[in-house]
């Protein structure tokens, strides 16, 4: 009988603790949104322009989103090798804090590149400025830009010019960034950069599209096309980037 009583106490006791877990973590329960959003993509990379070169690029993005400000930081990673020899070797980051405003919002940023093998060997922008949003909707969104910034270049030494000088100006940038929801599971966004001095101009066009396959993973096919006015002798103006790489987000 004893142990009859102590079977019953068990499930008795497992019984209450299955209720007591259900009460306090439904079934259906989800976590509450997080203001950090992070996403971290690697995979195959193409270059045609200054660089002709396959290989492997990856890339993080770190997103903190309040109702008063957003900070924003974008670090990419583009490696190539031909056998032994490096081909392709180019680091990015960006960097943007904005806040946000009753409409639109003022933003302070910064970008900076380092390209051992592009027509420029290390490139540094700061802007501040303000942007609105034109369009924002469930599926659709459009912002828009504009402020004054100061550029610092570097050319790429050249045969004519072994010891180039580094190039400092103002510019005025502007930019317009565009994403839509294709369908539920797919997504497309384009940034369109413009950076106007002086002494030179440069235009930047930064797409992608993502296929969530899975919760927290995706497929994502970029394209990075940057055309420069005036470039060091023997260097192309226009640089494009392919990627086809795996993401997954943190939230």
């Amino acid at each position: 009988m004893k142990n009859v009583f102590a079977v019953f106490g068990l499930l008795l006791t497992s019984s209450l603790s299955a209720n007591l877990a259900w009460a306090l973590v439904p079934p259906d329960y989800q976590d509450p949104p997080s203001d950090f959003t992070a996403e971290v993509e690697a995979g195959l990379q193409l270059n045609t322009g200054n660089n002709e070169s396959k290989n492997f690029n990856s890339r993080a993005y770190l997103t903190y989103d309040t109702p008063k400000t957003r900070q924003e930081g974008t670090f990419k990673v583009y490696y190539a090798a031909d056998g032994t020899e490096t081909t392709s070797e180019k680091y990015d980051l960006f960097l943007q804090s904005s806040y946000k405003l009753n409409r639109g919002y003022v933003f302070g940023r910064g970008e900076f590149t380092w390209d051992d093998f592009g027509s420029f060997t290390e490139i540094r922008t700061l802007s501040t400025g303000y942007g609105f949003d034109l369009i924002k909707s469930y599926k659709t969104k459009l912002s828009l830009e504009a402020g004054p910034g100061y550029r610092y270049d570097m050319p790429r030494a050249t045969l004519s010019d072994p010891e180039p000088r580094a190039n400092r100006e103002v510019i005025l940038r502007t930019a317009a960034r565009y994403s839509v929801k294709l369908q539920e599971y797919t997504s497309l966004n384009a940034d369109v950069t413009a950076e106007t001095g002086l002494d030179n101009n440069t235009l930047t066009l930064d797409m992608s599209y993502k296929n969530t396959f899975l919760q927290d993973w995706a497929f994502k096919i970029g394209m990075n096309v940057r055309y420069t006015q005036d470039v060091p002798q023997d260097s192309q103006r226009t640089d494009t980037t392919t990627t086809f790489n795996l993401l997954y987000t943190f939230q």
